[in-house]
């Protein structure tokens, strides 16, 4: 969130709701200085008062967020940018307490630093995507859809951390819930078992636990609409396998459940089979 930026939308705001600084700052119940400072560019609003200020003259407080030039980016770009993301899951995690997520998204960043998705030779582009983007995008996916759930999104945030880098669960900065969430998404070979035998284990484990269930598909949601771009031809078809085999069977798990669980299931079942239907006749 830029300092400059956030107090020029201010003042926008302000100039087009025709109010002045003072009637502002009595609005809010802050002083006409805080005011003039957030607009001069010498302090940032706390959240509670970008908060309330987006109420005021309302507009989503995503508006403080986002970037004005972001329309001028390559389309990419504007997917894939590590810091919108990241301030938009920070700002809703302060103003809804989630204290949990908080620490899961400093934690996650620090592991995954460094870490970049393999690409697919059919991908035609040769730009690095950090890894740190896909539990970002989930995060700010399951927000939208009605999550506010601190273990789900704490889980999100952290589902790939155990697997792709050297963390054990018992390091997680998380209760023990969520802990086990992660741990029931974390694959692996079982002792004397194929890998196809494993995971079927692992998707009966997940089944039950609608919280885990719901990680799980949305990381598939995410997963699904990324993977040509970093995937390889044979990669694909044996996700598309597996998506049908165990994941559009995991979505009625939370099929019964009530909202948000039951509308997340609704939209991402069409938008997997969507995908899946599309790409099929060109593999």
């Amino acid at each position: 969130m830029d300092i400059r930026e956030t107090g020029q939308k201010i003042v926008k705001l302000r100039h087009n709701n025709k109010i002045t600084q003072e009637e502002l700052a009595e609005e809010i119940g802050v002083s006409s200085q805080a005011v003039s400072k957030w607009e001069n560019g010498k302090n940032l609003p706390d959240i509670e008062h970008l908060m309330l200020i987006a109420k005021l003259f309302n507009v989503p407080y995503s508006f403080f967020i986002e970037d004005e030039n972001d329309e001028h980016l390559e389309y990419r770009s504007r997917l894939f940018n590590e810091d919108s993301m990241y301030t938009k899951v920070q700002t809703f995690a302060q103003f809804e307490g989630l204290e949990q997520t908080l620490k899961s998204l400093e934690f996650m960043r620090a592991k995954h630093n460094g870490q970049y998705r393999r690409q697919s030779k059919y991908s035609g582009d040769n730009e690095k995507v950090k890894y740190i983007n896909h539990p970002l995008m989930m995060a700010c996916h399951a927000h939208a859809m009605g999550i506010k759930d601190d273990d789900i999104l704490s889980a999100i945030l952290l589902h790939d951390v155990v697997e792709e880098t050297d963390t054990a669960i018992n390091e997680l900065p998380v209760n023990e819930e969520t802990k086990e969430i992660v741990n029931l998404l974390t694959f692996k070979l079982l002792p004397n078992m194929s890998k196809e035998e494993s995971k079927k284990i692992y998707y009966q484990n997940i089944a039950k636990n609608k919280k885990a269930v719901t990680v799980k598909i949305l990381d598939r949601c995410n997963n699904i609409s990324t993977m040509a771009y970093v995937f390889s031809k044979e990669k694909i078809i044996e996700y598309i396998n597996e998506t049908e085999e165990y994941i559009i069977p995991l979505i009625s798990v939370l099929k019964s459940e009530p909202a948000p669980y039951c509308n997340i299931a609704f939209v991402v079942k069409y938008h997997i089979i969507s995908v899946l239907e599309a790409i099929k006749p060109f593999i």
